[in-house]
């Protein structure tokens, strides 16, 4: 359920609380209306760490750059504060065309992932991500369980590849040597990543 609070009183306590307790971790700025997101779930936060890791091992072997367990990404450099979005997972490669600031990186970051949360709006996401020039960017679906890879073409963010388990379609970064796919487990699908030289393998 949206809630709208037209009380600047109100809308600067609930904020400070948030920020109190870390509640605004995930909290976003679309052009000037602050989003409050929920913590997510316990599946979700094991997913972003363990893909972030995978990121992150791969990325610094072969010295391709820095791989963030998320970052604030903006199209301004001032007052930002009123136009971000945070990906769970950021890769920002050594000849990337992005700028990292403290706080914020200004443009698109290289690689980037959204695990989806029931109620998120990171579909919604793809129009700004265009805008600032995010390279690729990895969808995490639950449900139903779907992984989506978006390529930049021509300033648009394009599907470039959909795996399902009833279409187990390998899905290739261009930019990091990593290949992703949803294999059956046990009790969920698992998300499935390879590197390309077969050095390492991670199910999540």
């Amino acid at each position: 359920m949206a809630t709208l609070i037209t009380d600047p009183g109100l809308e600067e306590q609930l904020k400070a609380q948030r920020r109190e307790w870390g509640g605004d971790r995930y909290d976003e700025v679309w052009d000037g209306v602050y989003l409050m997101s929920p913590i997510a779930n316990v599946e979700h936060q094991l997913f972003v760490g363990r893909i972030y890791l995978a990121l992150h091992s791969v990325v610094m072997v072969h010295k391709l750059g820095v791989a963030y367990p998320g970052l604030n990404v903006t199209d301004r450099e001032d007052d930002w504060r009123q136009n971000y979005r945070c990906p769970d997972v950021v890769v920002l490669l050594k000849d990337s065309a992005a700028k990292l600031c403290d706080a914020y990186v200004l443009g698109g970051p290289d690689f980037a992932v959204e695990v989806m949360s029931p109620g998120d709006r990171s579909r919604q996401k793809l129009q700004f991500y265009s805008k600032v020039g995010l390279r690729e960017l990895l969808l995490v679906d639950r449900q139903p369980w779907a992984l989506e890879l978006y390529k930049l073409d021509a300033g648009q963010l394009l599907l470039s590849g959909r795996c399902t388990l009833e279409s187990p379609l390998e899905l290739q970064s261009d930019l990091i040597p990593l290949n992703f796919r949803l294999i059956r487990g046990d009790s969920r699908p698992q998300l499935e990543i390879v590197e390309r030289d077969r050095q390492q393998r991670w199910e999540i």
